[in-house]
């Protein structure tokens, strides 16, 4: 059975089961940062350091991770067609069918909070700035509240650039496959 057959089949509560896990969206959300394929090793100390916040992470932890990832997690992301698992040579790579999965995710920016609260944030901080400066609020008024807009307009712009560099591998793959 192809890898896509396997997919369609996945219904949105199944596709939640197996987001609902942080290990799995872990290994998902390394694997989009990643290029290509990397080892089991490497997914686990990355996944054991976020966890503990600890570089290295302690060893029992390593393999706690590196065993439940090996035993459970990976197999069910790879018989669902989201990786492709290789148990032998303990490599994993991301699949085509991982990208369907994104609009479950929550994208979170690296600072712990989400791009939709972040970018909500800048508009009404943008909003609440303009009104001050067009009611004449001192000090903000100084600036003329079509400069405000412009420097608001770049944040965004800003922002946005870093959110797709920062995302580049899965924004290109999406756009150009």
């Amino acid at each position: 059975m192809a890898i896509t057959d396997r997919y369609d089949k996945l219904t949105e509560t199944e596709i939640h089961d197996l987001l609902r896990n942080e290990r799995r969206r872990q290994v998902i959300k390394h694997l989009q940062d990643t290029v290509g394929e990397t080892t089991l090793r490497d997914l686990a100390e990355t996944i054991a350091e976020r966890e503990t916040g600890e570089s290295p992470a302690p060893k029992n932890i390593r393999n706690s991770v590196y065993n439940s990832l090996h035993q459970t997690h990976l197999p069910k992301l790879d018989s669902r067609g989201i990786v492709e698992y290789d148990s032998d040579r303990k490599t994993i790579r991301l699949t085509e069918d991982a990208r369907s999965v994104d609009v479950y995710m929550e994208v979170v920016t690296p600072y712990g909070i989400t791009w939709s609260e972040y970018y909500g944030t800048l508009g009404i901080l943008s909003l609440f700035v303009v009104f001050a400066a067009l009611i004449g609020v001192p000090v903000i008024s100084r600036i003329d509240p079509v400069v405000w807009v412009s420097i608001f307009l770049f944040a965004f712009a800003a922002s946005l650039g870093y959110q797709l560099w920062t995302d580049r591998w899965m924004f290109l793959h999406a756009v150009f496959g």
